[in-house]
């Protein structure tokens, strides 16, 4: 997954295309990619996963959920839900998010778009001429799990961002990325001074997931924890 900053003096970000506003704020790294890491991480072995992911995602009620991107508790996950048989594939947004100890307003939670399908991801954000996509490896062998993102295309081409995710039910995540792409956050945390982006996301419910019944949380104050 990768961030977007639709307003880079308000340090908005829309969390599938990291873009325009994320080279004007310095906080990708510029200059040659460096693979180092996803090259390791495909060494750790099967539970390695390669995906396509979008960036960017849930829209909710904008103040109600402020806490989603700070609280430090675990929100409750349904008792009967395996992560493994947690799918990816949907349209995505976020529902709280916090950059550089920042919370991000409304506007630009709503302008984000996450879509993921059959291994790509492509995350679009209202009002900009571009979207990003590329691809990400999962590391499920290590707590928190990991995931190293590579955009293969619009504004963060051959990037490489560097996160940790964690799954909050059958419908939600939160995912904490290193925009600097140097290190793996430690902590589901984005105090102000780090290149810290923390996100809670909740699958939308589409035309094609019709057929699937998403159970919404009677208490969704917590679901980026």
């Amino acid at each position: 997954m990768s961030a977007y900053f639709a307003n880079a003096d308000q340090q908005t970000v829309a969390h599938g295309a990291v873009g325009r506003a994320v080279s004007e704020i310095n906080v990708v790294r510029r200059g040659p990619v460096n693979l180092a890491v996803p090259r390791l991480m495909r060494n750790t072995g099967a539970t390695m996963k390669k995906c396509l992911l979008a960036l960017l995602l849930f829209v909710f009620a904008p103040y109600n959920y402020a806490d989603d991107a700070t609280t430090q508790n675990p929100s409750t996950v349904d008792k009967d839900f395996s992560e493994t048989d947690f799918e990816y594939d949907g349209v995505w947004k976020p529902k709280g998010a916090m950059l550089r100890g920042t919370l991000l307003p409304p506007s630009a939670l709503q302008a984000i778009t996450l879509t993921i399908k059959n291994g790509t991801y492509e995350v679009t954000v209202t009002g900009e001429d571009h979207s990003d996509k590329g691809s990400f490896m999962l590391d499920e062998t290590v707590t928190p799990k990991r995931m190293a993102i590579q955009s293969m295309s619009g504004p963060n081409q051959g990037k490489i961002i560097l996160a940790i995710y964690e799954i909050k039910g059958e419908n939600a995540m939160r995912v904490c990325y290193d925009l600097s792409g140097d290190a793996f956050p430690t902590a589901f945390k984005a105090p102000k001074g780090s290149h810290l982006y923390l996100a809670g996301y909740r699958r939308q419910q589409t035309e094609d997931s019709d057929d699937k019944q998403i159970r919404p949380k009677p208490d969704c104050t917590s679901d980026a924890e």
